[in-house]
């Protein structure tokens, strides 16, 4: 298992980890199977999405935003119960399958680490399992 840090900069905030996850595959020297990438954070997210077109990590952070706002009468006491429910929606893990040696994602897709508590210095493990036949 490989892992990597990310500072997110921001209290909301999509961070496009494709690359070093990329790079991870390639050092494993693995040529098909799949790779996981996790993040253990419950106030922070990990999901796929478009990665050409900025807005649309703009529009996304914004829907979120509108679906769960950060104040709302939230009991919890460190105050960031929105960040815990927005966690909820995009997940904490991914799957990506691996062939030829590379992420096989969509044309437009991206790996994006999902900040909803910060900023803060997060860390993601990636884990590569080879096939077998």
């Amino acid at each position: 298992m490989d892992s990597f840090t990310v500072a997110t900069g921001s209290t909301d905030n999509m961070i496009d980890i494709t690359g070093k996850v990329s790079d991870i595959v390639t050092a494993s020297g693995m040529t098909s199977g799949l790779c996981t990438a996790f993040v253990p954070h419950t106030t922070c997210g990990i999901t796929i999405n478009e990665n050409a077109d900025p807005a649309v990590k703009k529009d996304i952070l914004k829907e979120l935003g509108k679906i769960v706002p950060r104040s709302d009468g939230y009991l919890h006491g460190e105050g960031n119960s929105a960040a815990h429910i927005k966690t909820l929606m995009t997940g904490n893990s991914v799957t990506v399958i691996v062939e030829s040696g590379k992420l096989v994602l969509g044309t437009w897709q991206g790996i994006y680490l999902c900040e909803f508590d910060g900023p803060r210095t997060r860390k993601i493990y990636v884990q590569t399992v080879s096939k077998l036949i």
